[in-house]
């Protein structure tokens, strides 16, 4: 295999990268180029993203990659899903783009609710219901942005409106539209019922591509600005979730789970074609598109955001601590002394983690936490349990025995977090990589470009290019235990 070199610009809720990856003799090598922060910005009482600044720290990061002279052949940037831009002809904005946590969504959502029953939108979409989806987003602009509305040609969501600044052209990716919740992933394209109903103009929505698909070449004053001349711009899975599923160490077979464990927990199965019906529905899982057609089945769940507005908290108060502080302190902590639901509707919004954990304990008649490494340690057990849980469920809705559980992203590194995965789980955890969306955005660049031959090729060089550990079940008696007061949990939201 010949080398080939490929950029990933990979955009998250805390923090954006761009990634070097050279791909040669079977394995892939990355390397972290340019990394900055990517935190929202509150400005007239609402919650916004600087998308012109990301694409200035972009470019930035391709700079960086131009000075070592070396012959890269494509780019692509992936971001978090749901979240959009509204662009017209060459302005590149018209309005700064709103973030999900923003509370507009909510009114959105009870709009959307009044036209349309929870069974109508989810036959449509098998989409998961979260106030803050895209539907509900367009649902809210349209009653309190109208005149912006009426101005945009189309929106774009995030990953894929950064690849349209980078080569002119605006598409959207499948993977990145599925999750809008007005996607059909039977038919593959917008839902055309939900659409007329709630009253969206048709050419507000972009044309969807497959994941992998080539948009072209950078823009030449783009490409003369970052010294990048012939580099082509590829539309990966541009939902970070769909590139790291794709980067799953997996053997094939379907006895294992995946969970993409960052400030979301992402945890699911692969499919072959959408599972709707009302079971799915009760138990509010999505149907999400993957890498080759796939379907990502899976639930999105609050992941390690909780430990990160702790985090932020205590920053404020003069208390500092990295992430390795806090896991070695919860290590230190008391096991099992405080759980919490991690689903309730007050963990999902930011300020004030701390106090709401402690809230809640008393409300369920726990002792609080008293110190950072209690609250840590009962953020990551409850996640574990949240864990166990959700894959019983999806044992008995898809009909199939999962026996092991692959973690990928940042939050695999986390071994503390991996051993209460498998203890809450009952079953082998195999963690690694963590830079899996990383790796699938560059690996999918790679069959896009002719040097893969697809999915099954792509996980055979993300198992010979990284590492992985695995955990197995520990302490089952006391672990069930804990999942029986978990399940009591469910009733205090």
């Amino acid at each position: 295999m010949n080398q080939s070199c490929h950029i990933a610009c990979d955009l998250g809720a805390e923090s954006g990268r761009v990634i070097l990856g050279m791909l040669g003799d079977g394995r892939l090598t990355m390397e972290e180029i340019h990394r900055f922060p990517n935190n929202a910005s509150r400005a007239l009482d609402s919650l916004r993203w600087d998308v012109l600044r990301i694409f200035e720290e972009l470019k930035t990061g391709l700079r960086k990659i131009a000075e070592r002279k070396i012959p890269v052949q494509s780019v692509s940037v992936d971001s978090w899903g749901v979240d959009y831009v509204f662009v017209r002809e060459n302005q590149p904005m018209l309005g700064a783009p709103y973030h999900y946590r923003d509370l507009r969504s909510d009114r959105g959502y009870e709009l959307t609710l009044d036209i349309l029953t929870r069974e109508e939108i989810f036959a449509e979409t098998g989409i998961q219901f979260m106030p803050f989806n895209t539907i509900y987003q367009l649902v809210a602009d349209q009653s309190e942005n109208a005149p912006l509305l009426e101005a945009a040609e189309r929106f774009l969501l995030i990953g894929d409106y950064f690849n349209w600044l980078f080569s002119g052209v605006p598409r959207a990716e499948r993977s990145l539209a599925s999750t809008t919740q007005i996607y059909n992933p039977a038919t593959g394209q917008w839902s055309v019922p939900l659409r007329e109903k709630l009253g969206l103009r048709p050419g507000l929505f972009p044309e969807i591509v497959p994941s992998g698909t080539r948009l072209g070449p950078l823009l030449s004053a783009v490409a003369a600005e970052v010294e990048l001349p012939g580099v082509e711009v590829v539309a990966t899975c541009s939902h970070d979730t769909g590139a790291a599923v794709a980067a799953v160490p997996a053997e094939p077979g379907g006895d294992w789970a995946y969970l993409s464990c960052g400030t979301w927990s992402l945890i699911g199965v692969e499919l072959d074609k959408p599972l709707i019906g009302p079971g799915i529905l009760a138990q509010n899982f999505t149907n999400e598109v993957g890498f080759g057609g796939s379907i990502r089945f899976l639930k999105n769940i609050v992941g390690l955001w909780i430990l990160q507005e702790c985090r932020r908290s205590w920053e404020k108060a003069g208390e500092s601590f990295t992430y390795e502080d806090l896991t070695r302190l919860a290590g230190e902590a008391e096991p099992l002394r405080s759980l919490i639901n991690p689903n309730a509707a007050r963990f999902l919004r930011p300020d004030n983690m701390p106090e709401k954990i402690l809230a809640y304990c008393r409300e369920t008649g726990q002792p609080g936490p008293e110190s950072p490494g209690q609250y840590v340690r009962a953020i990551l057990e409850s996640l574990a349990l949240l864990y166990g849980e959700t894959m019983d469920v999806m044992e008995k809705l898809t009909g199939r025995t999962l026996r092991r559980l692959h973690i990928v992203g940042g939050g695999s590194r986390n071994q503390l977090l991996d051993q209460f995965a498998a203890n809450a789980t009952g079953r082998e955890v195999i963690a690694g990589p963590a830079e899996a969306t990383a790796m699938g955005n560059l690996l999918i660049q790679a069959v896009a470009m002719g040097h893969l031959s697809g999915l099954e090729d792509l996980r055979r060089v993300v198992r010979a290019s990284t590492p992985v550990q695995k955990f197995t079940p520990a302490s089952p008696e006391i672990w069930q235990s804990a999942r029986a007061r978990f399940r009591d949990l469910d009733i205090l939201t």
